[in-house]
């Protein structure tokens, strides 16, 4: 089992950004959005459960699910919300696990949004925060996912503070300048991981 850094932030942050760097040192990298999008996709059983539960207003033309109307159902549902984690989390963190185990690099690079949220983090040897100024998440945001002020404010007020996830972090990625800085900042902490990692 290879030594495992948690990367976390909140939504706007730019932790794809900083996972594409390690990626560029040949850094394993397991993300949890895409993991969540694979156990979704069509012909899986998790997306046939969900299709049964919500009926087929949340799948497409093309059999795939749609995101945002599930979103939509159960984002102010907790019941619905937590049957949908109850589906989804064991079937995730099973895949995980196995990505886990397939790696062949002294390290992973673990991806998980609501890391802290899902209280994760003692899952991981060590836990990254890429942080940013909330100004600029609110407007990359809003500017990404073409939503407005009150719904990027509601997804950020939905995760957990800011303040909380600095608290959890081993490491921390300010994020909110210039994109080039990100850079040798990754490069200082990949060496350091791979001396943690040995």
């Amino acid at each position: 089992m290879s030594y495992i850094v948690a990367l976390t932030g909140g939504i706007g942050s730019g932790k794809s950004t900083v996972s594409q760097s390690f990626a560029r040192h040949g850094v394993s990298i397991v993300d949890a959005d895409v993991i969540a999008r694979q156990v979704v996709a069509p012909g899986e059983p998790a997306l046939e459960a969900l299709s049964q539960r919500f009926g087929k207003s949340i799948i497409s033309a093309d059999g795939s699910l749609k995101r945002p109307a599930l979103r939509e159902r159960i984002f102010s549902n907790p019941a619905e919300k937590e049957w949908v984690n109850k589906l989804l989390h064991p079937i995730i963190h099973a895949r995980t696990q196995c990505l886990f185990a397939q790696a062949q690099t002294p390290y992973v690079l673990w991806v998980v949004p609501l890391l802290i949220e899902n209280g994760l983090q003692k899952q991981a040897n060590r836990v990254l925060v890429v942080d940013v100024e909330p100004h600029v998440q609110l407007s990359r945001t809003m500017s990404r996912d073409g939503i407005s002020r009150q719904q990027a404010e509601s997804i950020i007020a939905a995760q957990i503070s800011r303040e909380k996830r600095l608290a959890c972090a081993d490491d921390i990625i300010d994020n909110s300048g210039d994109p080039k800085l990100i850079e040798p900042r990754v490069a200082q902490l990949h060496h350091r991981y791979l001396q943690l990692a040995v």
